[in-house]
């Protein structure tokens, strides 16, 4: 705690220095799995890349102290060391406790346990005029639900106690194969409602073929039984596997998969993503190829690329959550509009149970009169239809719109193309204004001003790649560049070679 006290005194003291003239900064935290790129702006930057250390794990009270910059897989680690794991588990290894709290972030456990932020007890916070508090659901719970999903705009996250609970060996993992949209919404709202299901979600293969997942905590093989794994580089990808086992099915398919091969089961091919990259470099997708390339289709490799390369701006990526009465007609809309394949589901419970977490941007999900208590999240991930820049803007814009009328809302990791009083239609500015204005970050960009698509940071970071100009949009040479600097610039192959083979959790 001694070093995370200093860290955080001069995270301190610099807010300090910005706060006496009011001026914006950035934060770097290092790494990330963002799907937005992050540009730095000269000298006034908050690097808070250090802050990555688990320092404690409580068996007895089963929660976990960290930094926020502590991925997924070294906070599963230091939790199953002491027999536990967090209840909910971003899909990446890379994906931080930081920004999981910061960005609304959720996995197949949340249709039992919300967002990661609802599994969150409690936070240190370094308020923008440089002061260092905490806040809880119960203590200042106005400053933890504001600091909640609002991308670093309400202050400096330096400290989070993670829930856990008790962990198991295996997840048996059931896949029900269903021939409509109608069937799987029904089938995911059944799962829900089974409290001996911990995880939850599906995916749509096509209109007449989806597959729901739902799996519990097991600490045992059935006699004959073989664990079925996804991490390692002769294992499939699981989306192909569940594909190949459970389409072909007319009933349940049974599978025990590893702990820790279940909470990182989409890491290999970031979901189904990384096949757009075949797709992209005219390489054959086949068990070799994937065999071969595997140490590039890993998502810590993959979004470092899409950054570097700028071919994030050609694919659409959204996660929306829209109530379960309206999934149907958001899947028909998505259906003839985009026609994109795969897509995942997920049921989160949006539902905050006390009139104190009525703060923040997400106040309306404590009004039981105007936010359900599950949503369903739509996964929309891939290139659209019809190419060009201008034509992934307009697709863009259609979903936000559509989801806001239907009375979602929308996942902001990803870009928003919202205008700004778009924006604020849809998130609840009073609650989040009262909460900057109280806790003196209200001359700090917005959170409007964080997500929103940035043209001239873009023009700018790509006018400073080294790259030729002439080759910088061009096939294959711009996806190119990008995976030389993700492999320069990334830890992964480091990782790698440090340890010889892949960590398990890996």
């Amino acid at each position: 705690m001694e070093a995370h006290d200093q860290a955080v005194s001069a995270v301190s003291k610099r807010l300090q220095e910005f706060y006496a003239h009011r001026e914006a900064f950035r934060v770097y935290h290092g790494s990330t799995n963002s799907t937005r790129a992050i540009h730095k702006d000269g000298n006034k930057i908050i690097d808070t890349s250090n802050l990555n250390h688990v320092l404690a794990v409580n068996r007895t009270d089963k929660t976990a102290i960290v930094e926020p910059n502590v991925s997924m897989d070294k906070l599963v680690d230091a939790a199953l060391e002491n027999g536990l794991v967090p209840l909910v588990v971003m899909e990446f290894p890379g994906i931080t406790a930081g920004g999981g709290f910061s960005g609304s972030a959720g996995e197949s456990s949340s249709g039992r346990h919300g967002p990661f932020d609802s599994t969150v007890n409690s936070i240190e916070i370094v308020l923008p005029n440089g002061e260092v508090r905490r806040a809880s659901k119960t203590e200042d719970p106005d400053l933890f639900w504001g600091a909640a999903s609002a991308f670093g705009t309400v202050g400096i996250v330096t400290l989070l106690e993670v829930q856990l609970q008790d962990a198991a060996q295996y997840v048996q993992l059931t896949h029900y194969p269903v021939r409509s949209f109608s069937e799987a919404s029904k089938k995911l709202q059944e799962q829900v409602a089974d409290t001996s299901v911990e995880f939850v979600d599906g995916i749509v293969f096509s209109s007449s073929n989806t597959v729901i997942c739902a799996g519990r905590l097991v600490d045992a093989l059935p006699s004959g039984s073989k664990p079925r794994r996804y991490l390692g580089r002769k294992d499939p990808w699981f989306y192909l596997d569940v594909q190949k086992r459970a389409m072909n099915s007319s009933s349940p398919v049974v599978d025990y998969v590893p702990l820790t091969d279940y909470l990182f089961r989409w890491d290999r091919g970031g979901f189904w993503v990384a096949r757009y990259a075949y797709r992209y470099f005219l390489t054959p997708f086949n068990r070799i190829t994937r065999y071969a390339l595997d140490n590039f289709m890993h998502a810590r490799v993959m979004y470092h690329a899409l950054h570097a390369s700028n071919l994030s701006d050609t694919y659409i990526i959204q996660d929306v959550g829209v109530p379960f009465d309206a999934a149907e007609a958001f899947y028909e809309w998505l259906h003839e509009k985009l026609h994109i394949y795969p897509l995942w589901l997920c049921p989160i419970r949006v539902r905050r149970y006390t009139p104190d977490a009525a703060h923040g941007l997400h106040a309306d999900f404590a009004d039981p009169s105007s936010t359900p208590e599950v949503m369903l999240n739509f996964g929309v991930w891939g290139p659209p239809a019809s190419h060009g820049y201008d034509e992934m803007v307009r697709l863009n814009r259609l979903i936000e719109h559509k989801v806001h009328e239907l009375g979602g809302k929308k996942t902001l990791y990803a870009q928003a193309y919202y205008t700004e009083e778009e924006f604020w239609k849809t998130y609840n500015k009073t609650c989040y204004d009262a909460v900057r204005t109280k806790y003196h970050a209200d001359h700090l960009p917005s959170v409007f001003d964080k997500v929103k698509v940035d043209e001239a940071a873009k023009r700018k970071a790509k006018e400073q790649t080294r790259m030729p100009s002439i080759l910088r949009d061009k096939r294959p040479f711009q996806g190119l560049y990008g995976v030389f600097k993700a492999f320069r610039g990334g830890d992964y192959l480091l990782q790698k070679m440090e340890l010889g083979k892949p960590k398990q959790v890996l």
